[in-house]
């Protein structure tokens, strides 16, 4: 049998080169994946963090004026475990007259690390 000349389709070449330019395709999706991921994971600590913070530093507004919890200084809050992350939690109040300024930090390590830090003032 005599193979003709003009026959239609793709030759061995072709298929390889066009597997060769999914795979790098796919390879550059990958990496962004990999991105993704870690991303989510910094973004729910954060949102814990802010949400730790947002409740002790309402907590500390809400406890009287003469309250040990709002002398001046630097005060340990404890440490908070959520979802395996560790959050180191500590305040600082200022007193300025009638005024305390009450700045409350929640600090976490992920391999890098992170804080947030909310702050208010109260008074009498």
């Amino acid at each position: 049998m005599k193979a003709s000349l003009n026959a239609k389709g793709f030759t061995l070449i072709e298929v390889l080169v066009g597997l060769v330019i999914l795979a790098i395709g796919l390879l550059g999706i990958a990496g962004m994946q990999v991105t993704s991921v870690k991303g989510n994971y910094f973004s729910n600590n954060l949102t814990q963090a802010n949400y730790v913070a947002q409740d002790r530093i309402e907590f500390l507004k809400n406890k009287p004026i003469a309250d040990a919890a709002l002398n001046a200084g630097s005060h340990p809050d404890g440490t908070s475990t959520i979802s395996g992350t560790d959050f180191t939690r500590s305040y600082t109040v200022a007193v300025n007259g009638n005024l305390r300024t009450i700045a409350y930090r929640v600090e976490w390590n992920d391999g890098v690390n992170h804080s947030v830090t909310f702050t208010t003032i109260r008074c009498q």
